[in-house]
């Protein structure tokens, strides 16, 4: 069914949701949670009827694991975690976390994927989200009042908006017909977990001896005889499906010489090299998020991360539209500070993956990025860049703070991102001067909340981000007035 696009009110009926999600990942499940907390109506719509076969560990970086603080999800997470330093994550080169880095949550978690996903699934539930499985997004059709989403069974329903988190052969970007350039996978790679029947001793010292010359294979120990086994595979290309244990075997056997015996797989998955970047992400009343925006290598670990950061961004913004306060252009804010960011870890992944080329001329580069991240200002760049806590969004001139997140600060009355769990944005104020006024129904206030806050008054958005700094209450409104609309009448300054 193509896309259609009219200007004219509908005749389709009133929309039964006002949200869609086509998806329920890991994008989608925090999506509908982040528009739950502003009471939307939500609906999740995920074709498969069970999780995923294989069990991949995925890693949350330092500003994931933030934004779950923000919520109150760190702890139920970090249970079903493994926590590690945050460390090596740029192109695997072994290198320490900066001293001092500016979060307090400076760490890893690895956690199956099929965890998190019911966890976050769980959340939004849990908040009054409705999710149906074996259900597919056929066809679409919008119109100045909303959508008609079709499913694969012909059942039609009416939304006011529709996101597309339906990862990277996105159904809902391929019926808007929105362009995914970028360069198709030249190289695919098998990576699983899995016992092995060598001693570590063998396993490093031949690592260590292949890595002299190609950095793409690895064997990382969890404990317990498991190993995370990486090796680049040369046979594959135009097979469908997970790869097999024999796969592995075959392909360590002919990069290392040996297949270092392993047996009795827990996971296994192959991925490519694709990397692609969607021209739009919003085109009327549909938008996109996650893997059906952006896809690209894995290495780094930052493709859950940035889907989940898409939604935090996105949610608040979206629930605004609907509430009916948000501002003329709140809601193109979201491609405006996301695909630069998408753009960004495109470029780092692909930098990344070439450094892990055996060609004489990438190791070459290899060893000279490693000995510049020996130099503080070099290893926090990258740090910061794979963790997302470097992001800064364009808000205007003002203190280099201005756009960028602020860390889990002590406050008065314990952690600043305690006080984010309920969405809505805060103003903090030393000089308590200050006011919210007309704002109060959606930013909350914290008079003299700690000494740590290096700067009079911030006004943080509901993801976290420094939206305005000052000490002026006329300049306060009028930030305000640009993120979260027309004060609310009755409760003017």
């Amino acid at each position: 069914m193509r896309t259609q696009f009219t200007t004219e009110p509908s005749s389709a009926g009133p929309a039964g949701y006002d949200v869609i999600i086509a998806g329920c990942g890991p994008t989608g499940a925090m999506l509908a949670a982040e528009l739950r907390l502003h009471d939307v109506r939500v609906l999740v719509l995920e074709k498969e009827t069970e999780p995923a076969s294989f069990v991949r560990i995925v890693g949350l970086h330092i500003r994931s694991i933030e934004l779950l603080a923000m919520r109150g999800l760190l702890e139920r997470v970090r249970e079903r975690a493994r926590q590690r330093p945050a460390a090596g994550f740029f192109a695997a080169i072994s290198k320490p976390a900066p001293v001092g880095l500016d979060s307090a949550h400076a760490y890893l978690l690895g956690i199956p994927q099929p965890v998190i996903v019911h966890l976050l699934e769980e959340h939004a539930i849990a908040l009054g989200a409705q999710v149906r499985h074996g259900c597919a997004v056929a066809g679409l059709a919008q119109d100045g009042d909303g959508v008609t989403v079709t499913l694969a069974d012909g059942e039609r329903l009416r939304t006011r908006y529709l996101v597309g988190c339906d990862g990277a052969r996105s159904t809902v970007r391929k019926l808007l017909g929105v362009g995914f350039p970028g360069v198709p996978s030249r190289t695919e790679t098998l990576m699983g977990e899995m016992e092995v029947g060598v001693p570590p001793e063998e396993i490093a010292a031949k690592v260590a001896e292949i890595a002299e010359t190609d950095r793409r294979l690895s064997l990382t120990s969890f404990g317990g005889g498991a190993y995370r086994v990486v090796v680049p595979a040369a046979g594959l290309s135009g097979r469908a499906g997970p790869p097999t244990i024999e796969d592995f075997r075959q392909e360590l056997r002919t990069i290392a010489g040996t297949d270092f015996g392993v047996h009795s797989p827990r996971w296994v998955s192959r991925f490519g090299d694709a990397t692609r970047l969607a021209e739009r992400y919003r085109v009327g009343r549909v938008l996109l998020a996650g893997d059906a925006a952006h896809i690209h290598p894995p290495i780094g670990g930052q493709g859950l991360n940035l889907g989940v950061q898409d939604a935090f961004n996105l949610g608040w913004k979206l629930a605004a539209q609907i509430r009916g306060w948000a501002p003329q252009t709140l809601l193109d804010t979201y491609q405006a500070e996301r695909h630069p960011v998408a753009a960004d870890v495109l470029d780092n992944t692909r930098a990344q993956l070439e450094l892990l080329s055996a060609g004489p001329g990438p190791q070459a580069v290899r060893r000279l990025l490693a000995e510049l991240m020996d130099f503080d200002e070099v290893n926090r760049h990258l740090m910061e860049k794979i963790t997302a806590i470097g992001v800064h969004y364009d808000f205007g001139a003002g203190p280099d703070l201005l756009g960028r997140r602020l860390r889990d600060i002590e406050v008065k009355q314990g952690r600043l991102y305690s006080l984010l769990h309920r969405g809505r944005g805060l103003l903090l104020d030393r000089t308590e001067r200050l006011s919210v006024g007309g704002w109060s129904d959606r930013v909350d206030y914290l008079g003299d909340p700690t000494a740590a806050l290096d700067a009079p008054c911030v006004l943080l958005r509901p993801d976290g981000h420094v939206a305005w700094i000052g000490d002026d209450q006329r300049d306060l409104d009028g930030c305000l007035s640009r993120w979260f609309g027309d004060p609310a009448e009755g409760l003017g300054c």
